[in-house]
């Protein structure tokens, strides 16, 4: 067995940072003289399953360095959700290609297949190094400050709502806006960021923290209207009502389901259409728009978070060096110091595996409409450098001469 061979490989959604930390991943592991080869499985353990290995040992350093700064994932991913068989399949393949370490760089699943993995490797006496690299958009990992991906989705999600707010201020109606968010609302909130002045939008902010009631959205879109001549809201995907049903199963006549048998959220645009159909009928507001930022967030190019970068890429260095300094399997977490700065730990792969993190309640306004002050003071370092600001006019009325 060949203990210098390496084998990374992408699960998951794409994010605007991952291909840092696959970089990160190569590079760091060609400064230790014990590696002999580094490869990266296609479409993540499907890759894996099939054998369709790349030799990254070739790729010369200039061409990692630009590959790092561009979003997706650039070994290609997968929404496979292996099972025991199934990672013991990946395990198997493994060993036949004399993998030493193996890193996989993905959110709550993807931990939970390097947890099977590393305990069959184990169960078989195999010296197989397993290190859980974090990513996820969702920033839902426990023990994690936050998870690289979300400060690069968070920096476009405030910036969309900061210049959709601009666009509903010039043409006043109602906007409302879904984000990607399942179980934990992060993404959504960080639309507050793109506030600037006291009556800027997001006016309304809904997560899937709290439960979500049509009759009480209505009366809060109304009120709110009645308030400013407008209305800006931001939605989770993954709104739900008191019993747990998502809203989108409520108002949906159809629903698509994903290969887990989860309700299909994402990329329909049917929950802001729905939720803009109820504003027009029952509320009889004329102008009233929606859009759904789907895959948008995910790696949209040219809205990268400078903090995100650089610790994207220090995830999967230090993923290297506590698989070849250390002498545990885990999962990389990031842990905020001072006002802010980074540090990282190598926790328990059963730590993180296959559980959920959602928003804190301090950072959820009693309203259960906004976010408040701690949450704005969490998110504003992670949004990193060069964040664009809106201004208005300081306008100087000029009296009426007719008086009409």
């Amino acid at each position: 067995m060949n203990a210098g061979k390496i084998l990374v490989a992408q699960g998951g959604g794409p994010t605007a940072v991952i291909n840092q930390s696959l970089v990160g991943v190569v590079l760091e592991a060609r400064r230790f003289g014990n590696v002999d080869r580094i490869y990266g499985a296609h479409h993540g353990v499907r890759g894996i399953l099939n054998e369709d290995f790349v030799d990254l040992t070739r790729e010369t350093s200039h061409n990692l360095e630009l590959v790092a700064a561009t979003p997706g994932s650039a070994l290609g991913s997968t929404r496979d959700k292996p099972d025991l068989k199934y990672c013991q399949q990946i395990f198997q393949v493994l060993r036949a290609h004399g993998i030493g370490h193996f890193f996989y760089i993905g959110g709550n699943d993807s931990s939970d297949t390097v947890r099977i993995v590393s305990n069959e490797a184990r169960q078989a006496g195999y010296p197989l190094r397993c290190i859980h690299i974090p990513k996820t958009i969702d920033n839902d990992l426990v023990a994690n400050d936050h998870t690289p991906g979300f400060p690069s989705a968070a920096r476009f999600v405030a910036q969309a709502f900061a210049g959709a707010n601009l666009d509903n201020a010039a043409l006043p109606g109602v906007y409302v806006a879904v984000v990607m968010g399942r179980h934990a609302g992060f993404l959504t909130a960080a639309s507050a960021l793109g506030k600037k002045f006291p009556d800027d939008g997001p006016h309304l902010i809904y997560l899937p923290e709290r439960d979500f009631a049509i009759e009480a959205f209505l009366g809060d879109v109304k009120t709110m209207y009645e308030r400013h001549g407008r209305c800006v809201v931001a939605v989770s995907e993954g709104i739900h009502d008191a019993s747990g049903q998502p809203v989108l199963a409520q108002l949906a006549k159809e629903l698509e389901r994903d290969a887990h048998g989860n309700v299909q959220l994402s990329g329909s645009g049917a929950l802001a259409d729905l939720l803009c159909e109820e504003i027009k009928a029952r509320l009889g507001i004329k102008r009233v728009r929606g859009d759904t930022f789907g895959y948008l967030q995910r790696s949209f190019i040219g809205c990268v978070s400078d903090v995100d970068a650089r610790e994207a890429r220090e995830v999967g260095e230090k993923a290297v060096q506590f698989a070849m300094w250390g002498e545990h399997d885990g999962s990389v977490a990031i842990q905020r110091t001072g006002f802010y700065s980074a540090d990282y730990q190598l926790l328990p792969l059963e730590a993180v595996a296959g559980k959920t993190r959602v928003m804190d309640d301090a950072f959820i306004a009693p309203s259960g409409t906004d976010v408040t002050d701690a949450f704005r003071l969490y998110l504003r370092p992670l949004l990193g450098s060069g964040m664009p600001d809106a201004y208005r006019l300081r306008p100087a009325p000029v009296a009426k001469v007719l008086g009409t």
